[in-house]
């Protein structure tokens, strides 16, 4: 059972910065595209970020040019470099495929508040 942990999270000024991190117990990235997923209150799970296991990205519109998306397949771990964070960016972050093909993990609560 292929599990998936996300770290890095936490409470940060809005116009502060964020890495997070996704380690997988399996190699589920090598061959696989990465993807982070965040979930708001009152809100549905949304993408923001991808990345080809060849280090193509793609973002949506709301963190495009804020946010880096970056893998490192040898270690089969992803990560996800937030600046200029704004309050809109509240949400518990996850990691996963694209398309999401396992379990959700924990994920990690990012707070963007003054």
């Amino acid at each position: 059972q292929v599990q998936l942990v996300e770290s890095g999270g936490g409470l940060v000024q809005p116009g502060g910065s964020l890495k997070l991190s996704c380690a997988a117990s399996g190699s589920v990235f090598r061959i696989r595209s990465m993807a982070w997923y965040r979930l708001a209150p009152g809100k549905q799970r949304e993408r923001v970020a991808q990345i080809t296991p060849g280090g193509i990205t793609n973002y949506a519109d709301s963190v495009q040019g804020r946010f880096i998306i970056s893998r490192n397949n040898a270690r089969n771990t992803g990560y996800l470099q937030m600046n200029s964070l704004e309050p809109e960016d509240t949400a518990v972050y996850y990691c996963n495929t694209e398309p999401v093909n396992y379990p959700w993990g924990q994920g990690t609560q990012v707070t963007v508040s003054s």
